[in-house]
Order: C-alpha cells, then structure tokens, then sequence
C-alpha cells in the first residue's frame, strides 16, 4: 500500500492559513483513506531559505512515504523546484518566482507578515541564500506541473512558462498573482498529484 506525503510551500511573508493552501489541504485530506494514505504536511515557513529548506528536508527525510509530491506558490514555487531537483519527485508550481533572489532583493528589511502583524526581518544575507537554492534548469519536465496567470501583477508569466519546457502547464488568460479562480483548477491540480 502506497502512501503518498504532499508538501505546500506557501508564498513570502505567507502562511499555512493562505486560501490555496487551506483548499489544496481540505481536498487532499477529503480523499486520504486507508488503502490511499496520504501525509499532508504544510509548515510555516521561516524567513531565512536555508532555514526553510532545512525544516522541509528534514520533515521529508523522516516521513516514511513512498512518494512525495510538493505545491508551492510564488516563493513556494521556487523552493518547490528545489526540492523536485533534489528528491525526483513531482512538483506543481502555482505562479512560481523562477528567480527569487532577484525578485525578492528589493524587499530587503523589516516587514510584516501578510495575514498578521507578525514582523518579519527579511535580510541581505537571505538573498544569498535563495541564490545557492537556484535551479538553473529542470531535468524531468514530466515531474512538472506549472499554472501560470497573465494578469500575474508581481511575476511574468512568460519567464514561467519559458523555465517549464516540456512541462504539463496551464496558463490563465487573465487571473492573478493568489489565482484567486483556484478552485476552479484545483481538480487539475489533485489529478496532477495522484496520476
């Protein structure tokens, strides 16, 4: 019997409480049961990537599942291209930051979570950090699912679909950088994990 660990890595200055991750969890938990077990496993993420990862690593390294599957969202969606390069396993990358340190090396500082007032140190050195996680290309497109908005207002879609050759993509004509229609392609999502 085959159990399956689904990891989601929410977006920067994010959390576990996000809408896509809640909907992604209730859905993965609503079709886990014993001939299917399924380990959900959806950390808060710290500030520091190297931290982050080591969380992640570690919690995937103990997990006694046969096959790991990780979503990520924006900054999740890098690190998710990380772990599916470091693991072999599938990944689905919802409006992903391809290149997060240089996406993210303008917000360097002291800000505050999204969903709460939580401050949250962003520092230089963290940058140097999403640099050494970077992967420069993938090597299995058919690990890959990426769903990418146009009307993304933060990230291109184009450098997103251009660092998926070959991938299982699905790009939205209009939508936005939380895909705010996520329900509607969450079906998508669940059949990409599970196939």
């Amino acid at each position: 019997m085959a159990s399956t660990l689904v990891v989601y890595l929410h977006g920067f200055r994010s959390s576990p409480r996000s809408s896509k991750a809640v909907m992604t969890g209730s859905a993965v938990k609503a079709i886990s049961n014993s001939s299917n077990p399924i380990e959900w496993y959806c950390p808060q993420l710290l500030a520091s990537p190297k931290e982050s990862m080591a969380l992640v690593t570690q919690h995937i390294e103990e997990s006694k599942a046969d096959r790991i599957v990780v979503v990520g969202s924006s900054l999740g969606g890098f690190y998710a291209n990380y772990l599916a390069e470091k693991y072999g396993c599938k990944a689905v990358a919802l409006n992903p930051a391809v290149r997060a340190a240089r996406e993210l090396a303008p917000h360097v500082g002291m800000l505050s979570a999204y969903d709460s007032d939580e401050p949250f140190d962003f520092r230089p050195e963290y940058i140097d950090e999403l640099k050494a996680l970077q992967v420069e290309a993938i090597s299995n497109p058919s690990q890959y699912f990426l769903i990418a908005a146009k009307g993304d207002e933060l990230l291109d879609w184009q450098e997103m679909s251009a660092f998926y050759p070959g991938a299982k993509q699905l790009i939205l004509e209009d939508g936005d950088h939380g895909i705010s229609d996520y329900p509607e392609h969450l079906p998508s999502v669940l059949k990409f994990i599970f196939e």
